[in-house]
């Protein structure tokens, strides 16, 4: 298992050198960049950029040199821990996309552990009860959450909680204005959290359903099944014993992308109710051309990928002892 994990470790190396070079490829090749970002502003504002402004900001960034040179320069700052500055705070890189990440990580772990708390014992109950009124129910549920955009939910969710009824707060984190007292201010934190989490979990829920029905459905059809009921044991000892822990394997697929859903979070969640995360973070850098933050934001997201995939796959040889890694 060591020599397998080194294996991979040493694999994500030209993996990452890979996402580098296209996602830099692309930014680059996409219309406008920074300097024209900061011209536009500085219009907006009245004021005037000459040509030979325009051309000291050119260098400044180090646009006018050659893709292949901003990308070396850009790499060798990166092997050395600097992810640069930011083109439009001028901090460094790294204290931007650190400081929104907590956020994220308060979000998407919420709305994580709530998904596998409703979803996990929801997929086996419809398996266990196949056919009957409740799967059907569920079923369908789970086509027609996988059928709702998420856009759509998070703004049903911010209307009719939020601006129809007034129960929850439509943005933010939390408000300068509640009053203090350890009781505020949990109040006040599960209120700002609540749609957000919703709008995550509701979404993800019926995918994790699905994939835990059908993969208990399979187990159930087993050999071995038969036989733990044929020894006397009761029902819900085969089931959660002996059925449930082959079931995982393909959860334990999905479970293997946490890491990058975590780091990422709901880009759209976080935009429409002004969560100041990662993907809120994404959203403006994008649209500002801020491309030290965007090209932060994306190694950090493949290195969460590959750091999934391979937790995935020692949680495998866990669950499953007929898993090996030689």
């Amino acid at each position: 298992m060591t020599a397998y994990i080194i294996r991979r470790l040493l694999w994500m190396i030209p993996i990452l050198l890979g996402v580098s070079i296209i996602c830099f490829t692309l930014l680059k090749q996409a219309p406008g960049d920074p300097v024209a970002v900061l011209v536009a502003d500085a219009r907006a504002t009245g004021g005037t950029v000459t040509v030979e402004d325009r051309q000291r900001l050119r260098e400044q960034y180090g646009l006018n040199r050659p893709i292949y040179l901003q990308y070396t320069d850009w790499l060798g700052q990166v092997l050395q821990g600097n992810f640069g500055v930011s083109t439009r705070t001028n901090a460094p890189v790294a204290d931007v996309v650190l400081s929104r990440l907590p956020n994220t990580l308060r979000l998407m772990v919420g709305a994580l552990i709530l998904t596998l708390v409703i979803a996990l014992p929801l997929g086996i109950l419809s398996a266990v009860k196949q056919y009957s009124r409740l799967d059907y129910f569920l079923t369908t549920f789970n086509f027609v959450g996988i059928s709702i955009p998420q856009f759509w939910l998070a703004l049903m969710l911010l209307y009719f909680f939020g601006v129809t009824l007034g129960w929850f707060p439509t943005r933010g984190m939390g408000s300068p204005y509640s009053e203090p007292g350890v009781w505020n201010s949990v109040t006040e934190v599960f209120r700002h959290y609540t749609l957000p989490v919703l709008s995550v979990t509701l979404v993800s829920l019926a995918g994790y359903m699905r994939y835990q029905r059908a993969a208990m459905l399979e187990v159930i059809r087993q050999d071995y099944m038969r036989t733990a009921r044929a020894k006397g044991l009761s029902e819900a000892v085969v089931i959660l014993k002996h059925g449930w822990r082959n079931a995982l394997i393909p959860i334990l697929t999905l479970l293997g992308y946490v890491l990058v859903i975590l780091i990422e979070g709901s880009i759209v969640v976080e935009v429409i109710y002004s969560w100041p995360g990662m993907g809120d973070l994404a959203v403006t850098s994008l649209a500002q051309r801020d491309y030290p933050v965007v090209m932060a934001i994306v190694l950090l997201s493949a290195v969460g990928i590959l750091i999934g995939t391979l937790i995935s796959d020692i949680l495998y040889a866990i669950v499953d002892p007929r898993v090996r890694y030689d």
